[in-house]
């Protein structure tokens, strides 16, 4: 397999620094640059630091120190062998050890994909801890009976569902397997479906999805490169862990039932992200209760699909540079 050099995709090795940092009982990778205000950048399935590019140099350029970890099980960061490593107490409790490592009793936290859902959290245990929180893609929802259980998902997508498939260990990763890492990528990072994505019958979800012929105009075969090399070195097991904690998650929130989030809060989706018409996201993230749930909101939907950082790079760190402006002392 080709490998790529960051040089070649517009970050320079003088740029950013590269760090192992021991949090929570694991070692984290993470990038850092700048000097400032900390800004934690937490990506989503399936990317590791490097979906933050554009975003990194241009917060570092307005005077933020900007780290971006491998979140456990990606990149170079450690990937736990239990799939019960994966809960959301475990990855919040990630997110403190850092803001711990660098002494800071508060940071800006932008969370994109399961990153979001890791700043929801953050948000909701740890308040103190975060200053304020940009979630892209993914809303927060309140603990519902009807996302206790994986068959919630069957039952209303069929076993087609991708979060169903993810259940089963080594199921998915025996699917992604068919294909070399550079089709998986693209399979994900390139997709276009806006309805909830689920497999016929009999069919599992990385055969249903699309390889594009042609690239988009916001990212190049080199940058997909980069995504491809590395989750060469980690495989995709560590990532399909966090979907298979689904059930323990809602179990470990209970305590949290009804709770607000009261940090200031943008959330940044695009209008064609999966699922954002047909599932009723918009009119959830337009609409009274979502607001109820997070109290200092504001909602920014942009002409884009799922990894907007990325598909949008200058509109998406305006937005993001725009919100924490509002709360920076400099």
């Amino acid at each position: 397999m080709m490998r790529v050099s960051f040089e070649k995709v517009g970050l320079t090795m003088s740029e950013i620094s590269h760090k192992r940092i021991k949090t929570n009982g694991i070692w984290l990778h993470i990038v850092e640059q700048g000097a400032g205000p900390l800004v934690l950048l937490l990506h989503g399935f399936p990317e590791f630091w490097y979906s933050w590019r554009h975003q990194i140099a241009h917060l570092t350029k307005y005077g933020y120190h900007v780290v971006a970890p491998d979140m456990r099980g990606y990149g170079d960061s450690d990937s736990p062998l239990s799939p019960d490593s994966y809960t959301i107490v475990h990855l919040v409790g990630d997110m403190v050890g850092l803001l711990d490592h660098f002494g800071e009793q508060q940071a800006f936290v932008v969370g994109h994909d399961w990153g979001a859902i890791v700043g929801w959290h953050l948000s909701l245990f740890r308040p103190d801890r975060v200053k304020a929180l940009v979630a892209l893609s993914a809303p927060y929802f309140q603990r519902s009976e009807n996302t206790r259980s994986t068959e919630f998902f069957r039952k209303r997508f069929g076993d087609g569902c991708y979060v169903y498939q993810f259940q089963e260990p080594g199921r998915a990763e025996k699917a992604f397997a068919r294909y070399d890492y550079l089709a998986v990528i693209k399979k994900f990072l390139l997709i276009t479906k806006t309805d909830y994505l689920a497999a016929p019958y009999g069919m599992e979800i990385i055969d249903y999805l699309e390889t594009v012929a042609t690239l988009p105009p916001w990212i190049t075969e080199e940058e997909l490169q980069v995504y491809a090399d590395k989750f060469l070195e980690s495989g995709f097991t560590g990532a399909i862990n966090y979907f298979r904690n689904i059930e323990l998650n809602w179990e470990l929130l209970g305590p949290w039932e009804g709770s607000k989030i009261n940090v200031p809060t943008k959330y940044i989706v695009g209008d064609k992200d999966i699922g954002f018409e047909i599932l009723g996201t918009k009119d959830y993230v337009k609409g009274e209760v979502f607001k109820s749930l997070v109290p200092n909101l504001e909602v920014v939907i942009l002409d884009g699909h799922h990894f907007i950082q990325q598909e949008m790079p200058q509109q998406v760190s305006k937005e993001i540079l725009s919100f924490l402006l509002k709360y920076s002392e400099f």
